[in-house]
């Protein structure tokens, strides 16, 4: 038992520095004082302020935080009506045909996506005229197709275990059914609705290939533009920037698991 407590505690250890190695060493090298990314030239924090002074990746992190932030509720709104209509309406004409496209973007690759939603747009602006070109509005639909099918996996599997039996005694109450959902529902899939706007606002500010094909002149992403940059060779700034997203996140996580821990002690109470 203890070869095989040392053998796992190894296999941990070096997974553990296979991930995030080279997190750190991210970091590390962003309080590099020379320009080359590869050698270290003593600390200095000269980047990021070389980073706030940039405003191509400022102008392009704003546009990347709008529509993260549409995007995200919108796929929420959607996600939350798909998941009623499949959980909640057991029979009906081609049910198994939506639920399979609410899936599909799960499973499809991001270019079959970005080309399609690329050639529907361009069709639609020959057709009706709108939308006007490529933008921040296309891409904010585009990112809203494949968050709003992440969003209803999760808020789908909340429902299916929620206790009708709450929901049914507003109703005897004589709450209406539109109270009913704000009041009663809501609140219970709360956690699930959060879940899914997170998941589905980390997956826009992550994306560059579909909004590589729906975007247009003055719509770059912050992804984009990091990727443009890196083409052209890793900047000290690139570090910087992936610092302060890492630290973000991980502040955002420590948040997340002390309110957890909170909210455990007081229900133990």
């Amino acid at each position: 038992m203890k070869r095989k407590s040392r053998f796992l505690a190894i296999v941990g250890v070096i997974g553990f520095v296979f991930l995030y190695a080279p997190i750190l060493s991210l970091v590390i090298f962003s309080f590099n004082e020379s320009r080359l990314v590869t050698v270290w030239g003593g600390f200095s924090t000269k980047w990021y302020g070389e980073l706030f002074r940039d405003p191509q990746i400022l102008d392009a992190a704003w546009v990347s935080l709008r529509i993260a932030l549409a995007s995200a509720t919108l796929s929420i709104v959607i996600g939350t009506v798909a998941s009623f209509v499949l959980i909640r309406f057991q029979r009906f004409r081609s049910k198994t045909l939506l639920s399979m496209m609410i899936t599909a973007p799960l499973v499809m690759p991001e270019v079959i996506i970005g080309l399609s939603l690329l050639l529907m747009f361009v069709a639609m602006e020959n057709v009706i005229g709108w939308p006007g070109g490529r933008g921040i509005l296309t891409i904010i639909i585009a990112h809203s197709t494949f968050g709003a099918a992440y969003a209803a996996v999760i808020i789908q599997s909340r429902l299916v275990d929620m206790d009708l039996s709450i929901e049914e005694a507003a109703l005897d109450l004589g709450a209406r059914p539109v109270r009913v959902f704000f009041d009663v529902t809501l609140p219970v899939i709360a956690p699930a609705l959060m879940s899914g706007w997170l998941l589905a606002f980390t997956l826009s500010l992550d994306d560059l290939v579909v909004a590589s094909f729906v975007s247009g002149p003055g719509a770059s992403t912050l992804p984009m533009v990091i990727f443009s940059k890196v083409r052209l060779g890793v900047s000290p700034d690139v570090n910087a920037l992936a610092a302060i997203i890492i630290g973000v996140a991980s502040l955002g996580i420590i948040v997340a698991a002390l309110q957890m821990n909170r909210s455990k002690k007081m229900s133990q109470r």
